[in-house]
């Protein structure tokens, strides 16, 4: 059990510390409210649109797209630094993967999805 202190009070200093952090700005921080602080801030500007406005469906295709290449990000450092100790097989595997995420990306090219007209 003697293992486990180290994480146990690392735990705990987290919890204290973000519990801190949260009554510290209750008590400590301004609590004026006025009309321009409570509408949403866009990078200094007065909001164009109604933050309330739906998005279209390729915003989301495009937030997919940018997950799955996210994810062969993911695979494909840990593939490269156990490149050699892989071998041919492993070589074999990458290939059929990244093949298929390539003809995934040509299919929805060609379909049009990434095209924001």
């Amino acid at each position: 059990m003697n293992e486990y202190i180290p994480v146990l009070i690392m735990i705990l200093l987290a919890a204290a510390t973000s519990a801190g952090m949260i009554v510290a700005t209750t008590l400590i921080g301004p609590k004026k409210k006025f009309a321009d602080k409570m509408e949403p801030f866009e990078c200094g500007e007065s909001p164009i649109v109604s933050p309330k406005l739906r998005f279209s469906v390729k915003f989301y295709l495009i937030a997919l797209f940018f997950v799955v290449f996210d994810i062969e990000a993911v695979f494909l450092y840990p593939w490269a630094v156990l490149f050699r100790e892989m071998g041919l097989f492993g070589f074999a595997e990458m290939m059929v993967f990244l093949f298929i995420l390539a003809v995934g990306l040509i299919y929805v090219w060609k379909r049009g999805a990434l095209e924001w007209e």
